[in-house]
């Protein structure tokens, strides 16, 4: 199988951390797997790049390596907002046009839409600079209350952290549920959060540790396949049901019964691509009752079928 080229468009002074995003995403590899991608960076000038951490990468391609790709990262764009050069962007369109999908990670987003390929579509970057984005493109559509927005074609993310959330979404997409958790259990991080950035924005006091939620999301996440309702959960974790539907949204910007369903779907992608259980044993183990609303669910939030899902990624 041929590998899937990722190519980052860095330009100076490059953020490093929406780099190493990308290139711990795409450019590692799991222990015990087979490579799934190969990873580069290229700019529009060769050579020594400077950072915004003061030291400078070198870069050993130009924009050609995007000739190549089958997906572009731009990870990140400083200042925010700053034009990028003509040849940047008819890089991008060529690229986009022949097909490679082209990602922004933070204030990449800018750059996309500098390029015209967010025009009449949804995007996001980071909280601080979502009114920036919409004021100098108003053909976008800026959603500033999401980790990121994936048409496809075309993704963005929110800022910093949340374009580790975007590249593990793609590995999904790409390669399965399992896969990506196997990345992200190397990163030592969940394999998607919930909820939206702006809970980060709000600034909210921290939590104290015998207001968290983990103890009973571990609880909860061990027990799928038994019925879990929102008064169970609640007398679980000692509080009201108000509270904990307080809780989920401050901690996690999402409600108890959404968190719960996205643990459940992603635990019967895990079991459609590992195992051969029938549809109907596997709705059971993951607490969705039947094969019928294991169906249901799937169309409804992955836009396709488990038996459709499964032959996509049966490792099996």
């Amino acid at each position: 199988m041929s590998l899937h080229r990722v190519v980052a468009l860095l330009n100076p002074p490059q953020a490093p951390f929406e780099l190493a995003c990308a290139t711990e995403v795409f450019g590692t590899v799991p222990q015990g797997e087979r490579p799934r991608y190969s990873f580069r960076n290229c700019a529009e000038h060769p050579g020594p790049l400077q950072t915004t951490a003061g030291y400078a990468i070198l870069v050993d391609a130009g924009l050609e390596a995007l000739e190549q790709a089958d997906t572009v990262v731009v990870p990140g764009w400083q200042p925010a907002g700053a034009p990028a050069p003509p040849a940047v962007t008819a890089a991008l369109q060529d690229a986009h046009r022949r097909g490679a999908r082209i990602v922004a990670i933070c204030t990449g987003a800018f750059v996309l839409a500098q390029a015209g390929l967010l025009d009449g579509r949804r995007a996001t970057t980071h909280w601080r600079d979502t009114a920036r984005l919409a004021a100098a493109f108003p053909e976008v559509r800026v959603d500033q209350d999401v980790l990121f927005v994936d048409h496809g074609d075309v993704a963005t993310s929110a800022g910093t952290g949340a374009g580790i959330d975007l590249c593990l979404h793609l590995v999904r997409s790409d390669h399965g549920a399992a896969y990506a958790a196997q990345i992200a259990r190397n990163m030592v991080l969940p394999p998607h959060r919930e909820g939206s950035q702006l809970q980060y924005a709000a600034q909210p006091a921290p939590a104290r540790a015998d207001e968290s939620l983990a103890p009973v999301l571990e609880w909860a996440a061990s027990r799928l396949d038994t019925r879990l309702t929102l008064a169970g959960l609640a007398e679980r974790a000692g509080v009201s049901e108000r509270t904990l539907a307080r809780r989920f949204a401050e901690q996690l910007g999402t409600s108890p019964g959404r968190w719960l369903l996205a643990q459940r779907i992603d635990a019967a992608r895990v079991l459609l691509e590992q195992t051969d259980l029938p549809v109907e044993a596997i709705a059971a183990r993951v607490g969705l009752t039947s094969a019928v609303n294991l169906r249901r669910r799937f169309r409804a939030h992955l836009g396709t079928t488990p038996g459709a899902y499964r032959r996509t990624f049966s490792q099996v």
